[in-house]
């Protein structure tokens, strides 16, 4: 097999590496990507995209189930709904198809040259891909990682069996009737209420005192509400344990050290990612590591000449978005022009049931951060398109500072807020003050009038409240 020669060279094509190299292919640079399984990576493979499927099946399948429970506030009747999961599935993977060969197009038609196979590092210049035809050697002016990041076990609780991770739980044909979800992170509660909603009995355990640790109290208290709504079991402060592949028992402890049990014919185990650094030949490397990640610039640059890192393998935050928009500048990079990432702020979306919304600062982290800052939330039971929508539930908040208005922060907890997301990151990176927003005609009826009029309350004059 002869060896390759070229410009850049992509390892890994989730949404970092792929968008990478068709940005690269894009302005003439001689481009080959490296990906071992289909491109798309774990976002539309096993992440976002799958499970905003289920999410959206289960959605349908717990409103027609609200329907002929008689809980329709509209008027709607309907027979019990009954859900075949292995079409849903189906249906998902169809789903998944059709992207990923998406993106296959897409490098093909950018000049991308697609390798096969699993990479390994013989020095900061070349790889070594074992494809089903054989070795291949590349050799590249310079090199990007983007390998992504894993699914975390837990120690006493490893995957096999019934003991599943959220890949897994996306490739289930038949809902589990009791469904155990340790971690009650965005993934747990993601994939949990959408199970709750399928019909499962499900029960959440969580090692901190909270759920949805990343965002504060305020945005949770909704999510929390619904949770319980949909009968779904949480316990905060404990420690789960082992689980009996007989009994179909999960055991677990509390603070106290008390132990007890929960019965699950499925264990979901989503206490969270680590960066893909092994079985690629990192210690071939001289990599400065920051952590358990690969440490880099504000060009993504790592300790080594030519070789770059973008998305999950870099750190927090893990977001497709933020990895995409890494391998935009990197090919630019690559390709001469001057680029640094100077982003005020990475939008992150939790799918619950409300979802939840943020960008920027929140009041708590702008204080810890010495900003003098002021807050408003205005709650969507005062907004006209939610009650058309029968989910009044949520609130938009907008953080700004006190001395010139400079919005810095909006979030929001609320059913559909997710696309929303955009127009917060979009007023912050604009550099938007409260008094742009509150002047700019928002259409009615419409979600985003809560986030004007939550500009017009952080001012000292909501309209309509």
């Amino acid at each position: 097999m002869r060896d390759i020669k070229c410009q850049l060279l992509v390892i890994g094509a989730g949404p970092g590496g792929y968008v990478c190299a068709i940005r690269a292919g894009q302005l003439g640079i001689d481009t080959v990507i490296v990906e071992a399984k289909k491109p798309g990576g774990t976002c539309l493979n096993v992440g976002c995209i799958p499970s905003k499927a289920l999410i959206h099946a289960a959605d349908e399948h717990a409103r027609l189930a609200d329907y002929a429970a008689g809980r329709s506030a509209l008027g709607i009747r309907a027979e019990k709904p009954a859900i075949e999961l292995a079409r849903t599935v189906e249906w998902k993977d169809g789903i998944v198809r059709r992207l990923t060969n998406g993106v296959s197009g897409l490098l093909k038609k950018a000049g991308v040259k697609h390798v096969d196979g699993w990479a390994s590092f013989r020095d900061g210049k070349t790889v070594r891909v074992e494809t089903q035809t054989g070795m291949q050697t590349i050799e590249a002016d310079n090199i990007v990682i983007a390998t992504g990041s894993t699914s975390v076990e837990l120690p006493g609780i490893g995957f096999g069996g019934n003991v599943i991770s959220s890949t897994e739980a996306l490739g289930l044909t038949t809902v589990p009737k009791r469904l155990a979800v340790v971690g009650a992170g965005y993934i747990g509660l993601e994939m949990g209420t959408a199970f709750a909603k399928l019909g499962a009995e499900v029960t959440v355990l969580e090692a901190m005192d909270c759920i949805l640790p990343l965002y504060d109290e305020e945005l949770t208290k909704p999510v929390r509400k619904r949770l319980e709504k949909l009968g779904v079991t949480v316990l905060t402060g404990v420690k789960a344990e082992r689980y009996s592949e007989s009994a179909k028992t999960l055991s677990y402890s509390n603070g106290d050290g008390k132990s007890d049990t929960v019965s699950a014919d499925k264990v979901l185990v989503t206490v969270g990612r680590k960066p893909a650094t092994e079985s690629w030949g990192l210690e071939e490397l001289d990599l400065s590591m920051d952590g358990r990640h690969i440490a880099i610039d504000e060009h993504c640059r790592t300790s080594m000449r030519g070789v770059y890192a973008i998305g999950d393998v870099t750190g927090e935050p893990m977001l497709a978005h933020r990895a995409m928009a890494q391998g935009e500048m990197v090919a630019e990079i690559v390709a001469g022009k001057r680029r640094a990432w100077d982003r005020q702020c990475i939008p992150s979306v939790c799918f619950t049931d409300p979802e939840i919304v943020s960008a920027g600062l929140s009041p708590e982290e702008a204080a810890e951060a010495g900003i003098d800052a002021r807050s408003a939330i205005f709650p969507f039971q005062a907004n006209g398109r939610t009650m058309t929508l029968g989910r009044e539930d949520g609130f938009v908040r907008i953080v700004a500072r006190a001395d010139n208005h400079l919005v810095i922060g909006i979030q929001a907890v609320g059913a559909q807020i997710s696309e929303l997301s955009s127009y917060f990151a979009h007023a912050i990176e604009m550099g938007a003050r409260l008094e742009d927003i509150a002047q700019t005609i928002h259409a009615h009826p419409t979600l985003s009038e809560a986030v004007q009029e939550s500009a017009l309350r952080t001012l000292g004059h909501a309209l309509h409240i």
